[in-house]
């Protein structure tokens, strides 16, 4: 069987080191592939379409998921609901549609001890801040306000919005400019690219909350050093990665469950790697 990531860019892509390190743990090593393809929004339908009875699946990044919820015939209730897709399972002629980013953030800060959440401030207002809301309110943060988007600039939020509203959910919205009046936060995660946290680093370090960085290299970035120097929780986008892509396996191949450490092993290995 096969499967692969798409996105573009894609060539940096942990994926077929993780689903690779997945396949050899679970004994499909001989059976299973994992590829990476360049692809744009608009070759994803023609890609899809070309998928015989060998593909299980596809794992899509950025500019893909709006478009592959779009292909699916089927989609679970939070894909449609975040408004994206990262995962296409294929199967009886059909294909279905899953956000396993959601799952891979929750799972992530459940690792670090984050068990709850009543509050939360997210950093960003992209694809990766509406899975965040999602993933907060599996954690608990559900009350109206309780959820804090902080954006440059706050109408570009807007599609986490319209994301926490079909969650049935209100979430505050304020320029970053203003993160210091939304540090009073169990948790705080941000989803900015490399580099653009660096300029909040102390103001979050110093709020006491936990604190997800989506990014995972270079690591650690300014935030994480500066929360791990205060004595905060700091969680990796790494974790989140991994735990995505355990869930992607696990749809992909229907077992149960995925050798995580097996995963996490091979991918860390793969960022020394890079580093060095």
């Amino acid at each position: 069987m096969r499967a692969a990531v798409l996105g573009s860019p894609v060539g940096h892509s942990l994926s077929p080191v993780l689903h690779t390190a997945a396949y050899s743990a679970l004994g499909l090593a001989g059976e299973w592939s994992y590829g990476r393809f360049e692809c744009a929004e608009e070759g994803l339908a023609g890609f899809v379409k070309g998928c015989d009875d060998g593909w299980a699946g596809l794992s899509l990044t950025m500019p893909l998921k709006r478009e592959a919820l779009r292909l699916a015939d089927e989609a679970e209730p939070v894909a449609r609901e975040v408004g994206g897709a990262n995962t296409l399972v294929f199967g009886g002629g059909r294909r279905r549609a899953f956000n396993t980013d959601v799952h891979g953030i929750a799972a992530a800060l459940r690792e670090a001890g984050v068990q709850r959440v009543s509050s939360a401030t997210v950093l960003g207002g992209g694809a990766t801040a509406a899975s965040a809301v999602a993933a907060l309110r599996g954690l608990g943060a559900v009350q109206d306000g309780g959820i804090a988007v902080l954006a440059r600039e706050p109408a570009r939020a807007a599609g986490v919005v319209a994301a926490a509203e079909r969650m049935g959910m209100r979430v505050t919205t304020a320029p970053l400019a203003r993160i210091g009046g939304f540090l009073d936060a169990d948790v705080v995660i941000s989803t900015l690219p490399g580099g653009a946290a660096d300029a909040y680093a102390d103001a979050v370090a110093d709020c006491g909350a936990a604190v997800f960085d989506a990014v995972y290299t270079p690591w650690p970035t300014a935030l994480a050093a500066a929360s791990h120097a205060a004595g905060r929780t700091v969680v990796s986008g790494f974790v989140m990665l991994l735990h995505q892509a355990a869930r992607q396996v696990e749809l992909m191949t229907g077992l149960r469950p995925a050798p995580v450490e097996a995963m996490r092993a091979a991918g860390l290995a793969e960022l020394d790697r890079r580093a060095a």
